[in-house]
């Protein structure tokens, strides 16, 4: 396997006074903090939002990750090849981001009302083959993503505009793929994620009230219990969370203490983590008939502060539901089977392998 490294940054361009048309902004919730993005660069128009029947994809339309200069696809930055030269994984910047590259945020305040421009970096990593999903790569395949993950973390955790890096997987137009061909996404923004920084201060309270880690705890009584235990290896534990939010949530936990960056994993871990999450997803094409989802790598912010009590890991969420007013009034999940069921069947997928 050849890797080849280049110069992804795009050059910077002097602070604007605000954002311009294809910039993105972040404006944040005065009443409960929450950020959301507006991404102008995506603009749609208010027509595209008419409700249309579903339209099943056309196999007419060119893909666009498998000829990347017929496309019109941006440099890589990332670059793995087959012994024949062929590339088997490449990283590319998004052509249509929702963070472009650029300075430190301005803040664009508009009376009571917070913004900044969205600054930072949007990448996708793309495996060769259009028609595997994760699920059906070979494990050194799947591995070389979870190194191409790490690769690009490294390279943009250090830059000023970064504050935290979400590695994200979208299988199924359910889900939110707008692309058929399988790639996970990257973003590096300049604020810490609302989702994290909830578990940043659970995980502190947790310690503050009981002098243990909250992550290990989890990791100790789910290994004692075994009753929503899913997949297990040296490195990592597969299982239904105790209250999954989702039928048929997971969470791939890594086993070694004092773990909150994912950015420092080791070379056996990368392959560990590679084969559970492969046997995971596996699980879940094969019981539940290849459901819609999203997976996403939670680590501790790069903000050059320590988060001792936090501890890396993957959440996968099948879409097997949709979200109704209870759920959006309330923010409290509905999930239609209980984890340990849940987690009963996904293991009989597994064993039957």
């Amino acid at each position: 396997m050849n890797i080849e490294i280049r110069d992804g940054d795009e050059k910077k361009p002097a602070q604007a006074k605000k954002p311009t048309d294809s910039q993105s902004e972040l404006r944040q919730d005065i009443i409960t903090g929450d950020w959301v993005v507006i991404a102008t660069g995506r603009a749609k128009r208010p027509d595209d939002f008419i409700t249309k029947e579903r339209i099943e994809e056309d196999p007419n339309v060119a893909d666009p990750f498998v000829d990347l200069v017929a496309s019109g696809q941006k440099e890589p930055v990332l670059v793995y090849r087959k012994p024949d030269g062929d590339w088997s994984l490449v990283v590319i910047p998004n052509l249509y981001p929702a963070f472009a590259a650029g300075r430190m945020p301005k803040d664009h305040s508009e009376g009571p009302y917070f913004a900044i421009n969205g600054v930072g970096y949007h990448e996708v990593i793309i495996t060769r083959d259009a028609k595997k999903s994760l699920a059906d790569l070979e494990l050194w395949q799947t591995a070389e993503v979870v190194d191409a993950y790490q690769s690009r973390y490294s390279s943009l955790m250090t830059k000023k505009s970064v504050k935290y890096i979400q590695i994200f997987h979208n299988h199924g137009k359910e889900a939110g793929s707008s692309i058929a061909h399988p790639h996970s996404q990257l973003m590096a923004i300049p604020v810490v994620s609302p989702y994290i920084e909830l578990q940043l201060r659970g995980a502190e309270l947790y310690y503050r009230n009981h002098k243990a880690n909250v992550f290990q705890s989890i990791l100790d009584h789910e290994c004692e219990s075994g009753v929503r235990r899913v997949y297990e290896n040296e490195h990592f534990l597969v299982f239904c969370p105790f209250a999954s939010r989702v039928a048929f949530e997971l969470w791939i936990l890594p086993k070694r203490s004092d773990n909150p960056y994912f950015e420092r994993i080791t070379e056996e871990e990368k392959i560990s983590l590679a084969d559970a999450l492969q046997k995971t997803l596996k699980a879940l094409q094969k019981g539940l008939g290849d459901p819609p989802y999203n997976f996403f790598l939670n680590t501790s912010p790069c903000d050059g502060r320590e988060y001792p009590h936090y501890r890396w890991h993957v959440e996968i969420l099948p879409k097997t539901s949709v979200w109704a007013g209870f759920e959006l009034s309330t923010g409290i999940e509905v999930s239609t089977i209980e984890p340990e069921k849940a987690a009963e069947y996904l293991r009989e997928q597994i064993q039957s392998e």
